[in-house]
Parts: C-alpha cells; sequence; structure tokens
C-alpha cells in the first residue's frame, strides 16, 4: 500500500493524494515531538542479570518509581519484602500484592510493617530481622520512599518532632541502615550485596547544619572538659529549626545529608574486617532517576491545592513530554541493580541516566563532615528514642490506670446490682412466710 501511493504522488504529483500536504506539514513536528520525548526519557536500562534467589527490601515499593522498580524486579525473580507503613492487613496492601504476584508471575513476594516517621518502629523491624538466627540473606536493600512539601506548604513533622522531609529521607534511612549494618555484613563472601540510594538533582542546593569548628588535637583542656561534661540535648540533636525552613531547602538538604551519609556508610563497610578474611562484598551505589511523574511530584507541580491540581491537568501535555514515567524513572535502579561492574570494586558511586557521574558537592566525600554528621545523627536518634520510650510507658500507664478503674467500677456496680438481689430474695421470702 505505500509503494503506491508514493508511486502515485511521483508520477501523479503530491496533490492527487488526500490530506497529503497536511500530512507533509505536519510530519517534522511529529518527528520534532518525538525526538524530544526521546531525550527527556532517558536512558534506558540495558543490563540483564538473574535475579532468582535474590532477597531484596524495597522502602517505597507500592507507588511511583518504587512500585516500576519492585515489578521489573519480581518479574525476573527476585524475592522482595516491602517495607510500607500500612497494616498487614489493609485491604489496599493485600490487593497490591496479590496483583503483582500475578503480574510477574512471582508468589515471593511478601511485605513488612515499618512506618518511617517512627524511629521506634525502625528499630522494631531491623532489630528484629538482625537477630534472626542463623543470620536470614539479604542481597540488596533499595531506598525509594520520599517525601516533599509543597510550595508554600507549611511544615510537618513525624512522630518523633522531626521535620517530614528531613526525617524520612534522611533520618529514617540513616536509622535503619545502622541496625542492619550487621546483617550486611553477615552475608558469605560469594554474594554481591548492593545498597542503593534514591537521591535528587535538588541536593546542589542543599546547606547541611552547622556541625561547629572541628576539635583541636593540641587543646587537652578542651578534651578533657568534653569528656567529663555530657552532651546537653541541644548541642547533640539535630535542630530542623536551625536551618530556615522553606520546602525546597529542606528537600534538597536532606538529599545531601543522605548523599554524604551514603557516602560514610561505605567507608563503615568497607572498614569491616570481616572473621573469613575476605573482603567486604557490600557495596553502595547512589541513584538519580530524573524529573518523573510519580504521585509525589504530581502534589508538588500542583502545590498540594486543588486548583494547582487543575493547573496539572491543563499542563499535562507539556507534563507528558518533559517528565519521564515511572517506568523510565526506574531504569537508573535497575541499572544499578544489575549492572555487573557494582558487583566488584570500591563502591560509592553516583549513577545517573544509566551511567556514573561526578558528585557536585564535595561536602559529600568530606571524611569530617561525614563523621560529624554520623555522630550527631546518631545523637538525635538516642535522644528522640529515649523521649518516645518515656512517652510510650506513660501512655501505657495512663492505659493500665483507665482499665483498672473500668474495672472498679464494674466491681462496683456489680455489688450495687447484687445488694439489690439479694435484698429483694429476702423481701420476698419474708412476704411468703407472712402469707
Amino acid at each position: 500500500m505505500p509503494l503506491h501511493v508514493a508511486a502515485q504522488g511521483l508520477f501523479s504529483g503530491i496533490s492527487t493524494i488526500p490530506y497529503a500536504w497536511a500530512v507533509l506539514k505536519l510530519a517534522p513536528w511529529l518527528a520534532l515531538l518525538y525526538v524530544l520525548k526521546r531525550y527527556f526519557n532517558g536512558a534506558t536500562n540495558t543490563s540483564e542479570r538473574t535475579m532468582h534467589s535474590k532477597v531484596i527490601m524495597i522502602t517505597g515499593g507500592t507507588s511511583g518509581i518504587g512500585a516500576e522498580v519492585a515489578r521489573a524486579l519480581a518479574s525476573r525473580g527476585a524475592q522482595l519484602v516491602l517495607l510500607t507503613q500500612q497494616p498487614l492487613s489493609d485491604l489496599f496492601l493485600v490487593d497490591y500484592i496479590m496483583d503483582l504476584r500475578v503480574q510477574t508471575g512471582n508468589e515471593l513476594i511478601t511485605a513488612e510493617y515499618v512506618d518511617l516517621t517512627s524511629l521506634h518502629s525502625i528499630r522494631v523491624f531491623a532489630t528484629k530481622w538482625v537477630d534472626n538466627a542463623p543470620p536470614r540473606r539479604l542481597d540488596m536493600i533499595i531506598l525509594c520512599a520520599n517525601t516533599r512539601t509543597p510550595p508554600g506548604g507549611s511544615a510537618t513533622t513525624t512522630e518523633d518532632g522531626l521535620e517530614s522531609a528531613w526525617g524520612l529521607n534522611y533520618i529514617a534511612n540513616f536509622h535503619l541502615l545502622s541496625i542492619l549494618s550487621p546483617a550486611l555484613r553477615a552475608q558469605p563472601p560469594d554474594r554481591d550485596v548492593r545498597i542503593i540510594f534514591g537521591t535528587c538533582s535538588s541536593y546542589m542546593g542543599g546547606t547541611l547544619p552547622d556541625f561547629g569548628p572541628p576539635e583541636s588535637s593540641s587543646d587537652e583542656g578542651t578534651k578533657s572538659k568534653s569528656k567529663s561534661k555530657p552532651k546537653s540535648k541541644q548541642q547533640t540533636e539535630i535542630k530542623p529549626e536551625a536551618i530556615p525552613f522553606t520546602p525546597s531547602s529542606v528537600y534538597a538538604t536532606s538529599k545531601l545529608a543522605l548523599m554524604t551519609f551514603a557516602s560514610a556508610f561505605q567507608k563503615h563497610l568497607a572498614a569491616y574486617s570481616r572473621p573469613d578474611k575476605n573482603p567486604m562484598n557490600a557495596r553502595v551505589i547512589i541513584v538519580d532517576p530524573g524529573w518523573t511523574r510519580t504521585p509525589g511530584m504530581r502534589r508538588y507541580l500542583s502545590f498540594g491545592s486543588l486548583w494547582g491540581l487543575v493547573l496539572y491537568l491543563m499542563m499535562w501535555p507539556f507534563w507528558w513530554l518533559v517528565l519521564k514515567s515511572p517506568d523510565q524513572g526506574a531504569q537508573t535502579f535497575l541499572y544499578a541493580a544489575m549492572e555487573a561492574q557494582y558487583g566488584r570494586g570500591e563502591g560509592g558511586k553516583l549513577l545517573k541516566e544509566c551511567r556514573e557521574i561526578k558528585f557536585m558537592r564535595p561536602e559529600i566525600q568530606d571524611e569530617v563532615i561525614q563523621k560529624k554528621l554520623w555522630e550527631v545523627s546518631d545523637d538525635t536518634i538516642q535522644a528522640l528514642e529515649k523521649e518516645g520510650a518515656i512517652r510510650r510507658a506513660q501512655e501505657k500507664k495512663e492505659r493500665e490506670k483507665e482499665k483498672a478503674e473500668v474495672k472498679s467500677a464494674s466491681r462496683v456496680q456489680g455489688t450495687g446490682a447484687s445488694s439489690i438481689e439479694s435484698s429483694n430474695t429476702t423481701g420476698s421470702r419474708r412476704g411468703r412466710k407472712n402469707g
């Protein structure tokens, strides 16, 4: 058919073909649209790796990029453990896992309840995982969970009082990996263990809190004072209000801190001396997926408002063109999980568009800043967990007190009812005698 049309146009003229001139005028624009879409979609993962028997833990695996990563890995036979804040009995979660099993033909998909906005919930899960004997298999951890306050939005806090973006994007991941570290180091030397961090290019605008001047090795008096005098809560905690709150600045800072911790965590793993004298086989990879049409991005672009959502829908063709689909956003994550070269050599690399790039902020690889950030983050978590433990103990006492009061009230009511019943019985007996 195309040959006949071309022949007619060649021998009889273009005007003899219906709508030929309209198609010729439109064709360059369609070609341009195709080229732009291919450009904004970014690179595609071309690496393949056998994922059968691999145990992979994923945060944020029920929506957005994380859901696409989970689907792709499950379709390749990986055993997935989805860390979700929904209760395991939640009908949405149950349906999601069942659908994912059917779509991928993989029954090895499970979920564990972990509320990443609660330090206590993270500790309960991670401690249970680490305390398992023998150590559970864990080939990969993929950190896709993410949150961002829309422009103009007010600051919200986690259960422990941390700003939401800072608490979930950074502190939650720091806390989770700090506890799971022994489980990663206990994996046999023949396994390829990877920890994949999700980040964003906005980290370049972040500002880490001021940790104060480094200690001088020659100032013995200052050292002795610091050892004898414990740090106060105000000194040990990272205060979100230390940085003026704007949604963009807090989000960028949380990503910068996460990448700094990721680099430090690679050094922490590499410094471990295995009992079998084999080299450490756990490697950190940082992934920037690019701008993607996720639910979080939609909330960000719509300013978290109804009118913003209407504007977002009106501009949908533009967003479709310049933003990746979740499947395209997952490609660099899949590349980091499958590419053979990242299973050997040094870790701590940054990937974007399925290729390695350099860090744009020197703080990320600064050992002094890494150490200070680690120490202050650890102190912050300890202080907040102590407060949380005291709060939970008080709440438990209050609940027990309420239960005791309810029981005593029910006993009093029961005693009163029994006394009334006994008096009525006595009266009826006397009445029968008199009768």
